[in-house]
């Protein structure tokens, strides 16, 4: 499904300004559940609200999508408190009949209007586009989730087709490794690499 290319050791942790972005560990799993578990974060999940047992199934899952194929959703932590905010990552997914790479994220309430969910995607694009050396990810937003539209927005994503996900109306945006290279052109990147 994914070139070897994909399968590259990863290049965790990521460190931003604020943020650190690592692997998800079944030690996070009571303070994901607790993210997750909220209403208010979940609104625009098609998983909807987690149970700390669905939580930590999906760390499994992580955790298997970093051995298979070099990516996947990392748990997001603030520097200077050490707590985890949510997490932000890459998903391998099939949208419209075809294999894709998606950047997805979710942070607890208290890190809303901080812009760390922007920071945290920038850094996930960079290690999309220049680790991962991908052609172009996607974002799957609804378009009701106001606050996601502008993150990508911040992050350079441009149009969008209509589409169907989970049968949710979804707006799909694509952004290619050539728009990120440009982009990164313009403003200053902010992703140290180990």
């Amino acid at each position: 499904m994914y070139e070897s290319r994909f399968m590259n050791p990863l290049c965790l942790p990521l460190h931003t300004e604020r943020l650190i972005l690592r692997e998800l560990t079944p030690d996070d799993t009571r303070a994901l559940a607790q993210i997750l578990g909220d209403a208010e974060v979940m609104r625009h999940s098609v998983a909807g609200v987690l149970s700390e047992k669905a939580t930590g199934e999906f760390i499994d899952w992580c955790r298997i999508s970093y051995r298979e194929r070099g990516f996947g959703p990392w748990a997001v932590v603030e520097k200077s408190t050490s707590t985890l905010a949510g997490f932000c990552g890459l998903n391998a997914e099939r949208v419209d009949g075809k294999d894709e790479i998606e950047i997805g994220y979710r942070l607890a309430t208290g890190f809303w209007g901080k812009g760390l969910g922007t920071e945290a995607a920038r850094s996930t694009l960079a290690y999309g586009f220049k680790e991962l050396q991908v052609p172009s990810l996607i974002a799957i937003v609804q378009p009701a989730n106001f606050a996601s539209v502008k993150v990508i927005q911040k992050l350079g994503f441009g149009g969008f087709v209509h589409s169907q996900y989970h049968r949710q109306g979804v707006r799909i945006y694509r952004m290619t490794a050539q728009q990120w290279a440009l982009g990164r052109a313009v403003e200053s990147q902010d992703t140290q690499f180990p």
